[in-house]
């Protein structure tokens, strides 16, 4: 994929930003020091709008640029009438250009060096240790001082990205600032919407600094998710369509035991209209699904003891052949016959496939198998899974998300769905797609299955596959949101996410 469709706002990296500057300071005649000036002000108009409190606040200003936005900062919120101590982890000598430019304009008391006890008295603090260029595990003052701040407990507002994210990737690799919100400069940055770095920044601000269009940098690889654009590409039911046109979706999957999950993701692909769905679960256990399922189509295919086996997967196949979209993995337990029956099943179909669950684990360790499929593929796998595909830990998944959200897709030739509050769609060129959040009622058993069924109704309806994937995880954030506001954050379950998805349009 080269460059952003148009319902992705792109999020430019750390060098992207800097070549930008570079760009309005050079061929646009912006002076440097007039962009810190616009930064600071930004970074003040939102502590003013945030108003916590009547007492001083503490900013505090690293040895960089980051720190000239502070120093700006300062000097406009004293001269707005606020009492503002300004600490700092370098002298003032030993800044340079801008940063030193405006750390001498700074009137009032001078900067002194930065202390944890200086903190006690003040209502705010604002962030301004380390820019976006930073990579690594903050150490020496910038370090002492962002542990300082996180013990501290107050609340905090950072500059441009909170000291110790990482503002490309979003990767924490040592301590990083807790904030309640975050003002960044001219575009928000991917490391503020990708965690762990998300769940760092609190409330993103963008302070547009008056750079005109037109800088010569690479496309943004990374794209934050605009909704009515992208849903807007779904097609919905008209006059003339049949249950077929409405879209065609296959559930494999189901096992003694565990009937819930395909159950759960054949209701959500019709409650997101797909006009025919059929289950093809183990012939021993069908009944189950015939009376759970009244407006779906049940296929018993050979099974052992309740679990699928190989022998199912000619039948599937000829389902398949009327198109749409084939859901694998549900409840299918991870038994040899149920591996296997997945595995060809995936192999041979020439139908998109939603592979989850049980279907993420058949193929552990051997993600490659999939690139040659002639169909479209999409994975929806959680951190622990992904780790399982990738053959690394999870906890390397968590702090690495972006980097293995890409990997994994390159592997295998597939888009990812990287599921979280943030959640990421990879495709295989590169191109990842982050989703803005959604409700924390999501964090119960099935609503992965509930994902699984809205993005299959949205491939069998033909929608290219990355804007599948990502629309299908949209729909599911925004009924997750309108459950929770039915049923209460604690109170929702995946069948009430699935009856709040005619309302997430």
């Amino acid at each position: 994929m080269t460059g952003l469709p148009d319902w992705l706002e792109g999020l430019p990296d750390a060098e992207a930003m800097r070549a930008t500057d570079r760009w309005a300071i050079d061929e646009r005649g912006i002076a440097g020091i007039e962009l810190m000036e616009r930064a600071g002000a930004g970074l003040a108009a939102l502590i003013q709008e945030l108003a916590i409190g009547d007492g001083p606040i503490a900013v505090i200003c690293g040895k960089g640029n980051n720190g000239g936005d502070g120093y700006v900062v300062a000097r406009l919120l004293r001269e707005a009438g606020r009492a503002v101590t300004v600490l700092t982890t370098a002298p003032v000598e030993e800044l340079e250009g801008d940063a030193r430019t405006n750390a001498e304009r700074l009137p009032g008391e001078a900067p002194r060096p930065f202390s944890a006890e200086a903190l006690e008295p003040c209502d705010l603090a604002v962030d301004a240790l380390l820019g976006t260029g930073f990579d690594g595990a903050p150490r020496g003052p910038a370090g002492e001082a962002i542990d300082a701040l996180n013990a501290w407990g107050g609340a905090v507002v950072a500059c441009d990205v909170p000291s110790g994210v990482d503002a490309s990737t979003g990767t924490v690799r040592g301590a990083a600032v807790h904030a309640l919100a975050t003002a960044t400069f001219g575009a928000a940055k991917p490391g503020l919407w990708i965690n762990p770095g998300k769940a760092h920044a609190g409330a993103v601000r963008v302070v547009d600094l008056g750079i005109p269009a037109g800088a010569p940098v690479d496309p943004p690889g990374v794209g934050l998710i605009h909704d009515a654009p992208l849903l807007a590409l779904v097609p919905r039911r008209r006059a003339g369509w049949t249950k077929f046109t409405s879209g065609h979706v296959l559930v494999a999957g189901g096992a003694r035991g565990l009937s819930g999950a395909p159950c759960l993701a054949a209701e959500a692909a019709q409650r997101t209209g797909a006009g025919y769905v059929t289950a093809c679960v183990p012939a021993t256990i069908e009944t189950i699904f015939e009376i759970r399922l009244l407006e779906a189509m049940t296929r018993g295919l050979p099974d052992d003891d309740g679990a699928h086996t190989e022998a199912g997967v000619d039948t599937v196949l000829e389902l398949a052949r009327r198109g749409g979209a084939l859901i694998a993995g549900p409840g299918v337990g991870r038994t040899d016959g149920a591996q296997a029956f997945i595995r060809r099943l995936v192999r041979e179909a020439e139908v998109a496939v939603v592979l989850d669950a049980d279907g993420l684990n058949a193929h552990a360790g051997d993600l490659g198998a999939l690139a040659s499929r002639s169909a479209p593929t999409v994975l929806t796998p959680h951190e622990g899974e992904l780790g399982r595909l990738l053959g690394v830990d999870s906890d390397e998944v968590k702090g690495r998300r972006l980097h293995h959200a890409r990997a994994a897709a390159a592997a295998a030739q597939a888009i990812v769905v990287l599921k979280g509050d943030d959640t990421l769609i990879a495709e295989p060129g590169g191109t990842v797609a982050a989703s803005p959040g959604a409700s924390a009622a999501l964090a119960t058993a099935g609503t992965g299955d509930v994902l699984s069924g809205v993005v299959a109704a949205i491939l069998a309806r033909g929608v290219e596959p990355f804007a599948a994937a990502c629309a299908g995880v949209r729909l599911h954030a925004r009924a997750g949101v309108h459950a929770a506001g039915e049923r209460g954050v604690d109170g929702v379950i995946a069948r009430d996410v699935i009856e709040a998805l005619p309302h997430a349009w």
